[in-house]
C-alpha cells in the first residue's frame, strides 16, 4: 500500500505558493464526524499556515460521503471560491454499499471538476478499518486534510 510508505503530512512548505488571496470551501460529512473532524482540522491548520484567512474559509457539512458531492458543487454555487474539498470517510462493512459509496462520491467529484472552473478536492478516505481511517487522520500515516489543503492551494493556483 503506497501510503504505508508516505506521511501524509509531510511536504516541502517551501514548494506551496502562497495562499493568501484565495478563498476555500470545505465541505465535511456528519458520517464518521470523529475522522472527519481530524481532518478537517489538518486542512484548517493547513490553509492557515500558508495564509488563507479565517474570513476565506467556508465550512459546510452534510450527513454522509455520497452527499458531499451535492454539498460541494451548492457551496460552490453559494460563495466565491477557489478551490473546493471535499471531507469524508468510508469505511468497508460486510455489504457492497462500500463500492457504491465511493464509485458514487468518486465519480460525482470527478464530474464537478470537469463542471466548474475550479478544482474541487477528493479528501475522502476509503479504507477497510477504523484504525486505517484514524491512522490517516492524525495517526502514523498523518493526516489526508493537510493533503487536501496543499492540494487545494496548488490546484487554485495552477496556472
Amino acid at each position: 500500500m503506497a501510503t504505508s510508505l508516505k506521511n501524509l503530512s509531510a511536504y516541502d512548505a517551501a514548494d506551496v505558493p502562497d495562499a493568501s488571496a484565495l478563498s476555500i470551501g470545505i465541505v465535511v460529512a456528519d458520517w464518521n464526524i470523529e475522522i472527519n473532524n481530524q481532518l478537517l482540522k489538518g486542512a484548517v491548520d493547513t490553509l492557515r499556515k500558508h495564509g488563507v484567512s479565517d474570513a476565506n474559509i467556508f465550512i459546510s457539512r452534510v450527513p454522509g460521503a455520497f452527499e458531499l458531492t451535492y454539498g460541494c458543487k451548492t457551496l460552490a454555487e453559494s460563495y466565491e471560491v477557489d478551490a473546493v474539498i471535499a471531507i469524508g470517510t468510508v469505511i468497508q462493512g460486510e455489504t457492497p454499499h462500500f463500492n457504491f459509496i465511493c464509485q458514487g462520491v468518486t465519480y460525482g467529484i470527478s464530474e464537478l471538476n470537469l463542471s466548474f472552473e475550479i478544482p474541487f478536492i477528493f479528501g475522502v478516505l476509503t479504507v477497510n478499518s477504523l484504525e486505517q481511517a484514524q491512522d490517516r487522520a492524525g495517526g502514523k500515516h498523518g493526516n489526508k486534510g493537510v493533503e487536501a489543503a496543499v492540494t487545494a492551494i496548488k490546484m487554485a493556483l495552477l496556472s
